[in-house]
């Protein structure tokens, strides 16, 4: 089973790499860009016997730092269309 995990800095946190992208994209002459934030995308290969909470505990422990990044859970969806 795929599952993909989004991990982005929290609100208020410096990002100097979206920073050096802003600037970038500003000196490629690309207009109307406000504010650039990046972040990283994570995806796993895992069994399905794995549950939504063993893989929250990967991201706690070791795929995010929870002090300073929010990170976000997809995975995919089941045949009856509910998130597993």
């Amino acid at each position: 089973m795929k599952v993909r995990i989004f991990v982005t800095l929290k609100d208020g946190v410096l990002d100097p790499q979206g920073k050096a992208i802003h600037h970038a994209l500003e000196s490629l002459d690309f207009s109307g860009v406000n504010d650039v934030r990046a972040g990283k995308l994570i995806e796993l290969d895992v069994d399905p016997s794995v549950s939504r909470e063993e893989i929250d505990r990967m991201c706690a422990k070791l795929l995010a730092n929870t002090v300073i990044e929010n990170y976000e859970i997809e995975l995919p969806e089941t045949t009856s269309g509910t998130v597993s």
